[in-house]
């Protein structure tokens, strides 16, 4: 790979890495940590990731559990789960949090494999905007004395960058919607 490519590929690699955590957090009606990942937790006044408050397991297909280090904490977990757009209300016993996640309706999954492929297409044209700004900066080369051999094969290397990118956007889309018209 040409080195003048490279942080277009690196562009590429942030949307479609950026997709994969997008999707990470849509709950297809199975329990799955990920959802957590962008609560924080007020810890002595400090916006705290959820995971590093307690132990996050799935003790059930379709329930989350937190068993925060202090006990003290839980309020404050059950907070900034309600203050998230997880749509669970927690329930505790005084040692654990628990988050029973509901059955998606059939119409509810649909909704939720909509939003995906909205999502993969976002993905899709953001590749493709990284590729048309590879395209001008491999122009801007002919202006400096690079051969037309070698714009071409730049801009041949920049596409199938671009193919390869879309390709695997498209088998994360599909896989997430899979997921999620599982019951």
């Amino acid at each position: 790979m040409d080195a003048r490519i490279k942080p277009f590929e690196d562009k590429m690699q942030k949307a479609y890495d950026f997709l994969s955590t997008d999707l990470g957090a849509i709950r297809a009606g199975r329990a799955n940590p990920h959802v957590l990942d962008k609560i924080k937790v007020d810890y002595y006044g400090t916006p705290t990731p959820i995971q590093q408050v307690g132990n996050i397991t799935v003790p059930e297909p379709r329930m989350i559990q937190i068993a925060p280090w202090e006990k003290s904490l839980i309020k404050e977990i059950e907070k900034a789960i309600m203050a998230s757009d997880v749509g669970i209300t927690p329930s505790n016993d005084g040692s654990l949090i628990r988050l029973v996640f509901p059955e998606l309706t059939e119409e509810r999954r649909k909704e939720l494999v909509k939003d995906v492929k909205k999502r993969g297409e976002e993905s899709k044209v953001a590749v493709r905007n990284i590729r048309r700004d590879g395209n001008d900066a491999v122009k801007k080369l002919a202006k400096e004395d690079v051969s037309e051999d070698e714009i071409k094969e730049l801009e041949n290397d920049l596409q199938k960058l671009t193919d390869k990118y879309i390709k695997d956007i498209d088998k994360l889309v599909e896989e997430k919607s899979k997921e999620i018209l599982t019951v």
